[in-house]
């Protein structure tokens, strides 16, 4: 196709369609045929058998693709999951810490984030507004997608109205590997604000394990006396690790 005299090629300003455009063969070599196709065969699957039917290099392949249109992307998917360990700890890993990364820039970055973002605004979608008891699997699952897989520690504080409903879901702070700074005062002050009747607590043990220290106890129990002290419930403090969490309630520390 001709292009009038003066006026440049579209497909040189706006290459292909976006993140289709083929790579570019290596300087002196042939492409090789795998990777002319393999974007299209890769979506194909994940069209027809869903995540599941691929394992965490090629999702996060998938995810790739549109950052870096012209290469294969599948070393540095590689070289992430060796860092990080799995698809859900590379999208959650921190920003520094992914820009750290070679072949990690500032469009792979993003759309790494905006994966995690749209995990955590889904999940948080399935809990609000929604009856707590009814929808416990749900919340524990949300939980579990917004903090598991964090690096530091981070308290969240889950407020419930009189019905038990989640009205709000707030971070209240976060810390280092083993510690974050809580304070019962801003809790209660803060459930007081939102006109909620009882509280959830909610933090993550970066370790994987979510046995309570002495400190969680401690925090907890000075939370707990400040809540009753207002007329506010404490329904639960949860602990959340890599595979599974702790219920202070269930284990009697409550």
């Amino acid at each position: 196709m001709t292009h009038p005299p003066g006026l440049a090629d579209p497909h040189t300003l706006f290459p292909l369609d976006g993140d289709e455009a083929l790579p570019v063969p290596p300087a002196g070599g042939k492409l090789p045929s795998y990777i002319a196709d393999h974007r299209a065969r890769l979506r194909q699957r994940f069209l027809d058998g869903g995540a599941a039917a691929l394992p965490d290099y090629e999702l996060l392949e998938l995810v790739l693709f549109r950052a870096i249109l012209r290469q294969d992307v599948k070393p540095l998917a590689r070289r992430l999951l060796n860092l990080f360990g799995d698809f859900a700890s590379v999208t959650s890993a921190p920003l520094p810490r992914l820009l750290q990364v070679e072949g990690v820039g500032p469009a792979v970055a993003t759309e790494l984030k905006i994966v995690e973002a749209a995990a955590h605004r889904m999940a948080r979608a399935k809990v609000l507004r929604r009856h707590v008891v009814s929808s416990w699997a749900q919340l524990l699952d949300y939980c579990h997608t917004v903090m598991a897989h964090r690096e530091q520690e981070q308290f969240r504080v889950l407020f419930l109205d009189r019905k038990n409903v989640l009205i709000a879901d707030e971070e209240q702070a976060r810390g280092t590997v083993d510690h974050v700074p809580v304070y019962p005062r801003e809790v209660v002050k803060r459930a007081l604000e939102l006109n909620a009747s009882a509280l959830i607590l909610v933090h993550n043990h970066p370790s994987g394990d979510p046995t309570p220290s002495q400190a969680d106890i401690d925090m907890t129990g000075q939370i707990e006396a400040a809540a009753q002290a207002l007329g506010l419930v404490l329904h639960d403090h949860l602990i959340i690790g890599r595979e599974r969490e702790l219920s202070f309630r269930a284990e009697g520390l409550l």
